[in-house]
């Protein structure tokens, strides 16, 4: 029996979906000189997922820097909290390698806040957006993208949390290393159904205007729900 995936999902399914959990290991980096052993190791996998966070602004006019950077293989996330060790040369290094290629979503917003930090020259880098057409998938979410291929709920709770804190919470660290994570498991799900061609896209109705107006990122927002 073929999958069935859809163009776009109910985001008032998901609720009702079971939540994804992080089932590797969480390493917290806060030292600039454990970057580079950190960054020795990510390179030796075969692909990485990637993502950033940033303390969000509630007043006009105030802006931050982006305060953490995670990367996670299949097994491993490490947790970058640049705004105790700066964009070090090893970090640099990581993000202009082309030999591994390193997944993310809505990467034109990570890479712009990385590099507001420090100049760099992106190395090989995948946008999920940029490959969910081809299955037929309009939706651009992380969230609506693993419900569609995993049937699984990402939990948002966290995204507006202080990414500044002196202490990252639990479900912080959790939150951050699954949105790298789940990258991974998308990008080898998308390649798997586009190879096999083992599945079978159902459309859905149109959502309201409203709806969709809902959805739309805000200026200055990640394209997340």
């Amino acid at each position: 029996m073929k999958k069935i995936i859809y163009n776009k999902f109910d985001k008032h399914a998901i609720t009702a979906l079971p939540q994804v959990m992080f089932p590797g290991k969480i390493v917290v980096i806060i030292d600039p000189n454990e970057t580079t052993k950190a960054v020795d190791y990510l390179l030796s996998s075969d692909i990485l997922g990637i993502d950033t966070e940033t303390k969000p602004t509630f007043h006009r006019g105030e802006s931050h820097k982006v305060a953490l950077l995670q990367v996670s293989n299949r097994n491993l996330c490490f947790l970058f909290r640049l705004n105790y060790t700066g964009m070090t040369p090893a970090l640099i290094r990581l993000l202009e390698n082309k030999k591994v290629p390193m997944v993310g979503l809505s990467l034109h917003d990570d890479l712009l806040s990385l590099h507001k930090r420090v100049p760099f020259e992106p190395g090989s880098f995948v946008d999920l957006q940029n490959m969910v057409g081809s299955l037929g998938i309009e939706d651009l979410s992380l969230q609506k993208l693993y419900a569609n291929l995993f049937a699984q709920k990402i939990s948002k709770r966290q995204r507006l949390s202080n990414w500044e804190a002196d202490i990252l919470t639990d479900k912080q660290k959790a939150y951050a290393a699954i949105d790298a994570w789940a990258c991974i498991q998308l990008y080898d799900e998308m390649i798997r159904l586009k190879e096999t061609g083992d599945y079978e896209l159902q459309r859905i109705a149109e959502e309201s205007k409203d709806e969709l107006q809902a959805d739309l990122p805000q200026k200055g927002e990640r394209r997340e729900p």
